[in-house]
C-alpha cells in the first residue's frame, strides 16, 4: 500500500509544530517543535529539551525518531510524515534515516536558521536522506520565521 502523503493536512500539523516550537522556548530551550503523523493523525509530539533536560540530544526530531524505532516497525514508519518547524540538522536526519519515515516536512530551511543563529551552513538534510525519505519545504514559512524572530538569538 503506498500512503498518500499529499492528501495529509499538511498546514495543521505544522502549525502543531510551530506551536511546539513556541512552547519550547517558552520552556528555555531552542525553538523548535515536531510531530509525527501516521495516517492524517498526530501519533507523537516532542519539542526541543536540550537546555531543559541538559542533554545534547533531545531534538525533537531525534527524540521521535528514537521513540517511533522503539514503537513501531518499518513498514509503519514508512507510512509516516514527521513535520518539523525547521528542518532537521545532520544528526537528527541521520536518525531520521535510520527511522525511514516516508517523509520529512519543515518550515523554515536550515540555511535560514543560520541566517537567525550567525552559525555555519550545515549539509542539509535532503542530502543524508537521500534514497529513504523525501524531504518537502518550506511548509508555512513565515509562520516558521516568526517563531525565530520572536526567539532572542
Amino acid at each position: 500500500m503506498v500512503t498518500d502523503f499529499d492528501g495529509f493536512d499538511h498546514a495543521s500539523h505544522m502549525r502543531a509544530a510551530l506551536d511546539l516550537a513556541r512552547e519550547a522556548a517558552a520552556r528555555g530551550d531552542e525553538p523548535f517543535g515536531s510531530v509525527l503523523v501516521r495516517d492524517d493523525a498526530v501519533v507523537m509530539r516532542e519539542s526541543n529539551r536540550i537546555n531543559t533536560e541538559d542533554d545534547i540530544r533531545r531534538h525533537p526530531e531525534l527524540h521521535l525518531a528514537y521513540r517511533a524505532c522503539r514503537e513501531y516497525d518499518p513498514t509503519e514508519r514508512a507510512e509516516m510524515v514527521m513535520y518539523t518547524s525547521t528542518e532537521p540538522c545532520p544528526m537528527c536526519a541521520g536518525g531520521m534515516r535510520t527511522a525511514g519515515f516516508g517523509r520529512v516536512v519543515y518550515s523554515v530551511s536550515g540555511a535560514e536558521v543560520t541566517e537567525f543563529t550567525g552559525g555555519e551552513p550545515t549539509v542539509r538534510s535532503v542530502e543524508i536522506l537521500d534514497g529513504v525519505t523525501a524531504v518537502v519545504g518550506p511548509v508555512l514559512n513565515d509562520a516558521g520565521r516568526a517563531v525565530h524572530h520572536e526567539f532572542d538569538w
